[in-house]
């Protein structure tokens, strides 16, 4: 018997939540085995969607479903992750409910599918709806205290398409080509669902993706001048190809040979030039000091919640707590190769404050307060010069990821 169109991304759908929330891996790196079997462009786009849509309402899908059965399902119930992507695909991707049972339930052969059948029949007779905003687990309601309701909000949708161009004098142009909204010179927004790889511009290197709080730690250190500057922590490469674009001379240094691959992939299709190494930033020693220094730190990634919404559920105090530790290694390690006067700009796409706020700076460094005319309107920094975003924020125009950006100055 042949199987309902659409299985099999369903079934791929089931494969990342169950690689999320069973093993707590990303849903980056558990998507190529998910969708092994997944042909088309349109179907891994779907699974993925899916799965995106279920962990972002996760509390909210697990209380509607708590409501219409007399015993409650096991969290890892098969049945009750079946539920979970049919109300998704009901309530967020408005799937018809006949396509939604014809696609989900064969993935219950064998199981309770008359549950699932009945439980999503008497929700949709119900209309059942979620709420405005998805309601957040209770650990990361805690961690997020005040901030939590409005982050909460920014999460209600997938994010729109951030590009940075390599030329921001040519914002307008690109404008008017890709249909687009801009918020600040250099900096396009197109609506989500593009193919990227398809859009004008991408094959000869005019542009790349990158969220809009993601390209300011590179944009504040202004134009290069021919001076070097160290992108520690690079890959996959957003702000080495930023930095070379102002002028700069970079060396990007990271660890992972696969992300290193996609920077010298996007260097070669912007013709933009770096040095790239690959090393332990605990463990190489420089050949020379740097006139700036840039260190995107690697960390809990919180921020990308909007994008990300697995942070929700594979993050917790073990994890913060490593990555503060990690960080303050490299943050110490980094005022080392900086020359005196020189600038460093330590950025996290964290919202803990353990990653951002709560880092001390050696004494050798004096922070900078971040200039307000250098951020995009409506933007601020913090009362201590600090910039500290999240997905709350320019809501009504698309959000943005939540990061922690601080510069500062070597003063010997």
């Amino acid at each position: 018997m042949a199987q309902p169109s659409g299985i099999h991304a369903r079934r791929a759908a089931l494969r990342l939540l169950d690689a999320v929330l069973r093993r707590g891996d990303t849903m980056d790196l558990a998507f190529a085995a998910a969708t092994k079997d997944v042909r088309k462009f349109e179907d891994r786009a779907l699974a993925r969607a899916i799965a995106s849509e279920v962990l972002r309402w996760l509390v909210d899908l697990d209380a509607l479903i708590d409501s219409a059965t007399k015993t409650v399902l096991p969290p890892d119930a098969k049945a009750r992750m079946v539920l979970r992507m049919m109300l998704a695909q009901w309530l967020r991707l408005e799937t018809p409910p006949h396509a939604i049972i014809a696609t989900c339930l064969p993935l219950l052969a064998g199981g309770p599918r008359r549950l699932a059948h009945g439980v999503f029949s008497t929700l949709t007779k119900q209309e059942a709806a979620l709420p405005a905003a998805p309601t957040l687990p209770e650990p990361v309601a805690e961690r997020w205290g005040e901030r939590a309701p409005a982050i909460a909000g920014g999460l209600a949708v997938p994010p729109p398409l951030d590009l940075t161009l390599k030329d921001p004098e040519q914002t307008e142009i690109w404008k008017a080509k890709l249909a687009a909204d801009s918020l600040m010179p250099g900096h396009l927004r197109l609506a989500r669902g593009e193919n990227v790889e398809k859009l004008p511009g991408f094959s000869e290197g005019a542009w790349w993706v990158q969220d809009l709080a993601a390209s300011l730690p590179a944009h504040l250190l202004g134009a290069g001048e021919g001076r070097h500057v160290l992108d520690l922590c690079a890959a996959p490469g957003g702000k080495t190809l930023q930095l070379a674009a102002q002028g700069w001379k970079v060396t990007a240094l990271d660890i992972s040979k696969r992300r290193l691959a996609l920077l010298k992939e996007n260097l070669g299709r912007t013709g933009l030039k770096a040095s790239v190494v690959r090393a332990d930033a605990l463990e190489w020693e420089p050949k020379h000091q740097f006139d700036a220094i840039l260190l995107d730190a690697p960390c809990t990634a919180t921020g990308t919640a909007r994008r990300h919404p697995d942070v929700l559920h594979r993050i917790g105090q073990r994890q913060i707590e490593e990555m503060a530790q990690l960080q303050s290694a490299l943050i110490s390690r980094a005022a080392e190769w900086l020359k005196p006067g020189g600038t460093f700009v330590y950025a996290t796409c964290s919202l803990e404050r353990e990653e951002g706020e709560d880092q001390a700076l050696p004494g050798s460094l004096r922070l900078l307060p971040i200039d307000a005319g250098n951020l995009p309107a409506n933007l601020a920094p913090s009362d201590d010069g600090t910039l500290r975003t999240d997905p709350g924020m320019l809501a009504e125009i698309g959000g943005l990821d939540g990061f922690f950006i601080s510069t500062s100055q070597k003063t010997d």
